[in-house]
């Protein structure tokens, strides 16, 4: 069995959106999840990409994917990479797939001369949790992700003043 680890393509695209539902299954949120194939095509492989992926794959079968994109940090004055999404298939899980990728996302941190690679986990997921101390990734415990989306976001976005 050989894993490699490649950039999606236009291709890839039903293969994601099988990914992003199997993800929100595993987290509990198959409710939350909106994306469909269309919107995501056109803010993955559009004029305008505002995200990558990446796909592991054995013997040509797609196993997993790290969906990331840049931010940037005003301290260190250069961008970073923010990993939204990791996601190994169940069956696939054990011979490193999900190491790999946060591998090849760390080298692209580095070809890029980003500072630093982000992400989030949910505190009661043990696995991931194990696998991130196990590649040296340290909890940042005194900062809390803040969320804005939805009625609030419409309603604080129609309070913006005029802009020229």
């Amino acid at each position: 069995m050989t894993l490699t680890i490649r950039s999606a393509t236009p291709d890839d695209i039903d293969a994601i959106v099988g990914f992003i539902h199997a993800l929100a299954a595993y987290e509990k949120l198959a409710h939350a999840v909106k994306a469909d194939p269309a919107t995501l095509a056109r803010y993955l492989f559009g004029p305008h990409p505002m995200a990558e992926v990446l796909i592991a794959e054995t013997d040509g079968a797609a196993i997993g994917f790290a969906l990331f994109f840049h931010n940037f940090s005003t301290f260190e004055g250069r961008p970073g990479l923010y990993l939204e999404d990791l996601f190994v298939k169940p069956e696939a899980r054990g011979i490193g797939a999900g190491r790999a990728l946060l591998a090849r996302l760390a080298q692209i941190a580095l070809d890029r001369d980003c500072a630093r690679l982000e992400w989030s986990v949910l505190d009661w997921n043990a696995p991931a949790i194990a696998v991130y101390r196990a590649i040296g990734a340290q909890p940042m415990d005194e900062w809390t992700v803040q969320r804005l989306d939805g009625d609030a976001l419409q309603a604080l976005a129609a309070t913006a003043p005029i802009t020229a």
